[in-house]
């Protein structure tokens, strides 16, 4: 039986401004944010605290996610947090990435995008190559390489450091210029690379970082 909630998010979603790929809008539909725990709201509601401060202050609003490596959840977090924000017509979001160290968004990530819905080029090669990622024709790309989270290409303040990993959190005790430090961690899909469940389980935690996206920026009062 769907649950009320799932109804209200149906119908939000119905009422919204399409402007995402057709493939992404599917892909949202089939969310359950039923599924979020009342453990899980407590530790994403610190998130929407600042956003909503944002939006009522009328300010901009800047989110870096943060993981170790910036490869794989930190990636998956910013995009699924910038399609959010554009789906439910919330300007001003700026949604960035980095790592406690740069090495490369794993190429698993990309595919996982793609498969559901994203359009993804390779604007460079080499070590640390870099995508433009498209949620939408008429929005800018996102674009993903792997860096530290004190990089140049990310804000210097005025933003909140979202931690989406545990060694992240553990291992940067202050974050430079951030105005709040919040705390959202996910498992690593790293632990099944290389075998049968590896695209099961990137697939898994995409839908558990959209699923929570959503949610957030569904509660948020414009």
């Amino acid at each position: 039986m769907e649950t009320v909630a799932n109804q209200l998010f149906k119908e939000e979603m119905t009422a919204s401004q399409s402007i995402l790929f057709s493939e992404i809008e599917n892909c949202i539909k089939q969310l359950n944010l039923a599924s979020i725990s009342t453990e899980r709201k407590k530790m994403l509601q610190p998130l929407i605290a600042f956003i909503q401060a944002k939006v009522t202050n009328k300010e901009s609003i800047r989110l870096n996610l943060i993981c170790t490596h910036n490869s794989r959840r930190s990636h998956l977090a910013q995009v699924w947090a910038q399609t959010a924000a554009a789906y439910y017509n919330l300007k001003n979001v700026f949604c960035y990435s980095g790592g406690t160290e740069a090495t490369a968004m794993f190429p698993m990530v990309g595919k996982t995008l793609e498969n559901q819905g994203f359009k993804i080029k390779m604007l460079s090669e080499g070590n640390n190559p870099v995508y433009a990622i498209k949620f939408s024709k008429n929005e800018p790309a996102i674009i993903a390489f792997s860096k530290t989270f004190e990089d140049d290409f990310n804000p210097e303040s005025n933003f909140a450091a979202i931690m989406t990993c545990s060694q992240a959190d553990e291992g940067c005790p202050f974050i430079l210029g951030a105005e709040k430090r919040i705390p959202i961690t996910y498992d690593d899909p790293k632990v099944f690379d290389n075998t049968p469940q590896q695209a099961e389980k990137y697939e898994e935690r995409s839908v558990h970082i959209a699923t929570e996206m959503m949610y957030v920026f569904s509660q948020i009062n414009q």
